[in-house]
């Protein structure tokens, strides 16, 4: 029987779409959010909210506004069951074989990952053809775009030794590395330079900083060291403040 998880239930986005995104976890949860009611921030309260649970993840972006209108506050998202994939191996810029369809036999380079539904989309490969009306007097349009294929029986990742598909396995170099190993050829595959793509750079090492980005030696430095203590207790220390008062006791029921 083949381990399965109901999509919905797991909310999760997957560490690839959030590293390309280049975005904050609160930020990402806080967009994907739909809440109907929610407590008042009040002691005498228990934090609950009333909201959409199951979320349908497609090829566009979990925060973007077309997620949003797929996942509409009071319509009923279907169940969609993804198997779980415990080491992801095939990334943004990877070259793979189709194995279904009318594309099967040919090459592609993998253009996005869909790692929340096990998916990703070959360029040019698994085209889906629609025509768009227009008025009388001009012409219709063509849109080309491309499907998703799944990870695990419908694409198969290329062994550069002899461009044809293989099976990988994670392996450990003597240096401590994790790589990707083709079982045929024993090669390593290396993940790709596209992979470490965000909205922001092409790769780390190429960005330049701007005036307004905090630098990364102010990162590393520790500018607060907490304490137990409140904001009125640590300016009363700075400033040379004594509290002699005994406050009085508060009861809460």
């Amino acid at each position: 029987m083949r381990l399965t998880f109901i999509l919905q239930d797991f909310k999760k986005v997957g560490e690839l779409t959030k590293q390309y995104s280049n975005l904050p976890d609160s930020y990402i949860k806080r967009s994907m959010e739909q809440i109907i009611y929610r407590t008042p921030d009040k002691p005498n309260y228990l934090r609950r909210s009333v909201g959409k649970k199951q979320i349908k993840f497609t090829e566009n972006r979990p925060w973007t506004i077309q997620s949003k209108l797929e996942n509409t506050l009071f319509t009923k998202t279907p169940v969609i069951y993804v198997e779980p994939i415990r080491d992801w191996s095939i990334f943004k810029g990877d070259r793979v074989e189709i194995l279904v369809g009318r594309d099967k036999g040919k090459q592609g380079i993998v253009i996005q990952v869909i790692q929340e539904r096990n998916w990703v989309l070959v360029g040019n490969l698994n085209m889906k053809i629609t025509t768009m009306k227009m008025f009388k007097r001009k012409p219709s349009t063509v849109i080309r775009e491309e499907q998703p294929l799944r990870v695990t029986d419908q694409v198969s990742l290329i062994d550069p030794s002899d461009m044809l598909p293989c099976k990988i396995e994670w392996r450990y170099t003597e240096e401590g590395e994790k790589v990707r190993v083709s079982l045929r050829s024993g090669r390593i595959i290396p993940i790709p330079i596209l992979a470490k793509e965000t909205y922001d750079y092409k790769t780390r090492t190429s960005y330049e900083e701007k005036d307004k980005d905090t630098t990364a030696d102010v990162v590393s430095k520790i500018t607060f060291t907490p304490r137990l203590c409140t904001f009125e207790m640590d300016l009363m220390d700075k400033v040379g403040i004594k509290e002699d008062r005994i406050p009085s006791p508060v009861y809460w029921y």
